[in-house]
């Protein structure tokens, strides 16, 4: 390589890292701006922890991102390292360089966004090249360091990461996306390996990939967010702060084990979430928005949640104990009416709606358009429309077809930022009629008059909104309805009813009514095929 050129720090005017575009909704990077909240929260956390001691002015901790993409991360890092360790190593060229080769790590996703995270790291896609701020590099990768894996398959599946092996067997100079920092059994091992020595990292941070195709039907995709997670963990950092999708606090594919982990892990000292559709990443489409957690080694509590609405906070952070239910109930105004509600100790209506393909028939199953033809014929709701199909091609819950049934829709929701409804209108299926997996039953019954009744409990903003605490995507499967209490159908329930009977206060009524907006239109006893 040539000579360095003299020590400089150059500024950023306009910042690159706030133009480029995302590789995907997968791969997001992080705003700086965002990623300066995040560290602001972490420097908070260590300064409460450490006697009111300045993070930033410690040239001793070890940071490391294990998923860098853009590099916000190190270089924010190390721009505050250099502010803080100002009087500790007064000469600004000593400073930087002990900042970038003794404080600061990384690992590439990809080959492309290492060498864009040591651009933005050393200003130069070379550690030690001509123009990197870093003087005492020898390699090029400096402390950013990728290497193209392989997957280790076992079968159709990667054992490590679960992405399907049609999708992610690629020849030689492709990307495989197989993360380094998740795909091996021994993580302390594989950093010695990097790092030429053993690692003990003081805060580990970083923004993960989100999900990786796994091969299975259509654009199936398993998340993958919670493997970074659980292995910087496992590493035992005083500090882990990490930005993922929020779905896993009451659902996701696969991470019932997480969800329950993380709940129950006392060391989950905070989480600021961000639930409306881009707010927390602009532009970029997440459904059940993201959020960022601080867990600390050292110190072990309630967790302090806080949301986050169009900017600002939707109320002071609250210590809570998050285990409290089966999934993180959100938002902190809601708790209190999830207790007056649990104390009656009622079953709910997971017990009474079914599980997907009701029938046994898939979304895409039609059948015919009118029933000529067929011996015992009965109407069928599909996707979008009606159909007719023979009764004997019904092999499962067959005793439901003879009675009355209220169908709900399994996929609830827009693009919009906003949802509001969280549940489909209901639509009263009469006897002789079954669906397919585009609906659930949401209950049988005996009569008409049941059914109606039960249609327009469903439709309430009280059931609408329990709904909406354990729905964060547009997926309203069985579980959503795990906090609605079953209750007797010998009356028309109401919302006026249902806040007297739980003693909800104005202020909670108040609350309920500002997340959940009214049907405004009268149940049509016909029902629909037709989402809101």
């Amino acid at each position: 390589m040539n000579a360095q050129a003299p020590f400089t720090l150059r500024g950023r005017n306009p910042d690159v890292l706030t133009c480029i575009a995302n590789l995907s909704n997968d791969e997001v990077f992080t705003p700086p701006d965002f990623a300066n909240r995040i560290l602001g929260t972490l420097a908070e956390a260590w300064a409460a922890n450490n006697k009111g001691a300045n993070i930033w002015a410690d040239k001793s901790v070890k940071f490391l991102d294990p998923c860098t993409k853009s590099g916000v991360f190190l270089r924010e890092i190390t721009t505050r390292l250099t502010k803080g360790l100002e009087q500790e190593i007064p000469n600004l060229e000593k400073r930087v360089n002990h900042i970038l080769t003794k404080q600061v790590f990384g690992i590439g996703i990809t080959q492309i966004t290492a060498l864009l995270s040591r651009r933005s790291l050393y200003c130069s896609k070379y550690a030690n090249g001509k123009h990197s701020i870093a003087k005492s590099f020898t390699s090029e990768d400096g402390n950013i360091w990728f290497k193209r894996l392989k997957h280790t398959w076992d079968g159709d599946k990667c054992k490590y990461c679960g992405a399907g092996k049609l999708v992610f067997d690629r020849a030689e100079g492709l990307e495989t996306h197989a993360y380094a920092f998740i795909h091996t059994d021994n993580i302390k091992a594989r950093l010695a390996e990097i790092y030429g020595g053993n690692m003990q990292f003081d805060v580990i941070i970083g923004n993960p990939p989100y999900q990786l195709e796994d091969g299975g039907y259509g654009t199936s995709a398993a998340p993958i967010y919670q493997l970074f997670v659980e292995q910087a963990l496992a590493l035992e950092p005083r500090y882990a702060v990490f930005v993922t999708p929020s779905r896993w606090m009451a659902g996701g594919k696969g991470l019932d084990k997480y969800r329950e982990r993380m709940l129950s892990d006392k060391r989950l000292r905070k989480i600021v979430d961000y639930p409306k559709l881009y707010e927390g990443f602009p532009g970029v489409k997440i459904r059940g928005g993201i959020s960022y957690f601080v867990w600390e080694r050292d110190s072990k509590g309630l967790c302090a949640v806080q949301t986050i609405w169009d900017g600002q906070p939707t109320g002071p952070a609250v210590e809570r104990d998050i285990d409290a239910y089966d999934i993180l109930v959100r938002r902190n105004e809601a708790v209190p009416i999830l207790d007056k509600i649990r104390a009656k100790k009622e079953p709910t209506l997971e017990r009474r709606v079914s599980s997907r393909k009701p029938f046994g028939l898939a979304t895409n199953f039609k059948g015919k358009p009118s029933k000529s033809g067929l011996k015992n014929s009965i109407q069928l709701y599909e996707n979008q429309r009606t159909g007719w199909i023979d009764r004997n091609q019904i092999t499962v819950n067959a005793e439901w077809i003879d009675k009355w049934k209220v169908l709900m829709t399994r996929v609830q929701g827009t693009s919009a930022a906003l949802e509001t409804k969280f549940l489909s209108k209901p639509i009263i299926a009469e006897p002789g009629t079954a669906c397919t997996e585009t609906y659930l039953v949401a209950g049988c019954f005996e009569d008409e008059e049941t059914a109606a009744t039960y249609a327009k409990y469903l439709r309430t903003r009280f059931v609408r909104f329990l709904v909406s605490l354990r729905k964060p995507t547009q997926d309203a499967a069985r579980g959503v309805y795990g906090f609605v209490p079953d209750l007797s159908l010998d009356q028309e329930w109401t919302d006026a009813k249902l806040y007297k009977r739980y003693g909800l206060t104005k202020d909670e009524i108040t609350f309920i009514e500002s997340q959940v907006a009214e049907h405004v239109d009268d149940l049509d006893e016909e029902g629909s095929i037709n989402d809101d």
